[in-house]
C-alpha cells in the first residue's frame, strides 16, 4: 500500500512539534528547583578530599561558564535546543569530562536487551492468551490462567523483584543476586561464556517484568476479543464455512490487534525509563539506573540526554505505528493526497 506524501509530511510535522515541546519541558523542569548542581558537585569534591574551601567560588564560577550556566535563561535554552538538534549532549557534571552520549551508549544496550526482550515476550504471550481466553471456542482450561496473571499484574515490578531475588537468587541460588555480569569475567562479546553469563544475570530482572506485564496484555486482549466475536463479519465468515482457526486469526485476532499494537509502541518508547526501579533492585547497569543516579545527584546534562532519548523513542514509535495502521486494519485508510 502506497503511503501518500502529504500524510507522511503531516505526521513528520507533528513529530517535530512533539519533540520540540518535550525538549522545552525537559529543559525547564530542572530549572524550577533552587538546587545548584555545579555548587553541589564542587562542595562534595572538596569535602571528600578534605581540601580547603579557599577559591571554591572561583571554581564554581569557572565551571558554570564552562557549561554555559552563567548565561541568561533564554540563551541557555537556545543553546540547549541547538545542541540537542545536533545530538551534542555536552558533558556530565558529576563525571566530567565524560560526554553524556558516551554514558548513554554504555547503558542503553543493557536496558534494550532485557527490557526490550521482556516487553515483546509479554506482548506476544499475553496477547495470545487473552485472545484465546476471550474466544468461546478455545479450550476451557485456559480460563484458569487468568486469575494468577491478574494477580501478578497488580503487583509492582520492583516488589516482585524483591520476592524473586529472595527466593530464586538468595534462597535457591539459581540466579545471581545483582549486576549485569560476573566481575570475575572480562568483557568479551565474542566469548560464549561471557554472553551466557550476561543472559543469566538478565533472566531474573526480565522475569519480574514479564510476569507483571503478561496479565495486563491478556486482560486488555480478552476484553477486545469478546466485543468482536458477535460482529457481522465474524458471522459472515462462519456462514462461508471457514475453519475456526482461520476465523480466529484472520478475522477476530487481526481486528483486535490495533489497540494492542498502539500500546506496544508506547511501551517500547518507555523502555528507557520503564525499568528504573527494577534495575536499581538488581544493580543492573542499564539506562534506568543511570537516570536514577543522575536525578539523585542532579546532573542536569545526563537527565536532559536520557529524557531526550526517551522522548525520541516514544515519538518515533508512535510515528511508525501511525504508518502501519492501514496495514494492520484494512478498514483504515490514509487521508489526504500526495
Amino acid at each position: 500500500m502506497r503511503i501518500p506524501i502529504g500524510y507522511i509530511l503531516r505526521r513528520m510535522g507533528f513529530l517535530v512539534a512533539v519533540l520540540w515541546t518535550a525538549a522545552t519541558i525537559n529543559f525547564l523542569i530542572p530549572k524550577l528547583t533552587p538546587r545548584d548542581p555545579v555548587a553541589e558537585w564542587v562542595t562534595q569534591k572538596i569535602a571528600s578530599a578534605g581540601a580547603s574551601s579557599v577559591g571554591m567560588d572561583e571554581q564554581i564560577a569557572s565551571l558554570k561558564a564552562l557549561y554555559g550556566l552563567d548565561k541568561p535563561l533564554w540563551q541557555q535554552y537556545l543553546t540547549y535546543i541547538y545542541n540537542t538538534v545536533q545530538f551534542n549532549l555536552s558533558f556530565s557534571i558529576q563525571n566530567y569530562p565524560k560526554p553524556v552520549i558516551e554514558i548513554i551508549q554504555e547503558s542503553i544496550w543493557w536496558t534494550l536487551g532485557f527490557v526490550g526482550t521482556a516487553t515483546i515476550l509479554a506482548f506476544v504471550i499475553g496477547t495470545v492468551i487473552g485472545a484465546l481466553v476471550g474466544w468461546s471456542r478455545a479450550p476451557k482450561f485456559l480460563q484458569f490462567l487468568m486469575p494468577p496473571l491478574t494477580m501478578f499484574s497488580a503487583v509492582p515490578a520492583f516488589i516482585l523483584s524483591l520476592i524473586l531475588i529472595y527466593y530464586l537468587a538468595f534462597k535457591a541460588q539459581l540466579f545471581p543476586l545483582r549486576g549485569g555480569y560476573s566481575r570475575t569475567l572480562l568483557v568479551d562479546w565474542h566469548s560464549l561464556d561471557f554472553i551466557w553469563d550476561v543472559v543469566h544475570h538478565a533472566m531474573l530482572p526480565a522475569l519480574s517484568l514479564l510476569l507483571v506485564s503478561i496479565g495486563g496484555w491478556a486482560l486488555s486482549m480478552r476484553a477486545m476479543m469478546v466485543t468482536v466475536e458477535g460482529a457481522d463479519y465474524i458471522t459472515f465468515a462462519e456462514a462461508k464455512g471457514l475453519k475456526g482457526a482461520t476465523i480466529f486469526f484472520r478475522y477476530a485476532l487481526r481486528n483486535t490487534l490495533l489497540p494492542q499494537v498502539t500500546s506496544l509502541a508506547m511501551q517500547l518508547g518507555f523502555i528507557v525509563s520503564g525499568a528504573t526501579l527494577v534495575e536499581t533492585m538488581f544493580g543492573y547497569p542499564g539506562i534506568g539506573t543511570r537516570l536514577g543516579g543522575a536525578i539523585a545527584s542532579f546532573d542536569y546534562n545526563v537527565i536532559y540526554g536520557i529524557i531526550f532519548f526517551l522522548v525520541v523513542g516514544i515519538a518515533l514509535a508512535t510515528f511508525i505505528v501511525d504508518l502501519m495502521y492501514p496495514i494492520l486494519d484494512p478498514r483504515i485508510s490514509y487521508s489526504g493526497g500526495g
